[in-house]
């Protein structure tokens, strides 16, 4: 079992920048990629990132590329969103989650957090 808890949260205006962290717990979670969703009101919840269980390999949705940041500190068991030039169509509850899915093909998880909730103001 691994259990996920999202922090970081809150209101930033547009072009500003956003931290958000997911705390991990579970003898085995160092096994598991991480990724991060996130879900619009009227939306179905959609990939955000994803980083592998070592950390040495990242992947993004279009459109985040560039601006945001996936990191992972496995002796703290913390995963790390980093979000900047954040735009008002980023707002969404952002999830993150863990899997033991083939890192070639698509994120499936395993395991779920509660979300947070990100909003971007124009």
């Amino acid at each position: 079992q691994v259990q996920l808890v999202e922090s970081g949260g809150g209101l930033v205006q547009a072009g500003g920048s956003l931290r958000l962290s997911c705390a991990a717990s579970g003898r085995t979670f160092n096994n598991y990629a991480v990724g991060w969703f996130r879900q619009s009101p009227g939306k179905e919840r959609a990939f955000v990132g994803a980083i592998s269980w070592r950390g040495g390999r990242t992947k993004y949705a279009d459109s985040v590329t560039g601006r945001f940041t996936i990191s992972r500190d496995n002796a703290k068991n913390l995963i790390y969103l980093q979000m900047n030039s954040l735009k008002p169509e980023d707002t969404a509850v952002y999830y993150c989650a863990a899997s033991t899915s083939s890192w070639s093909g698509p994120y499936i998880p395993d395991y779920w957090g509660q979300g947070t909730q990100v909003t971007v103001s124009s």
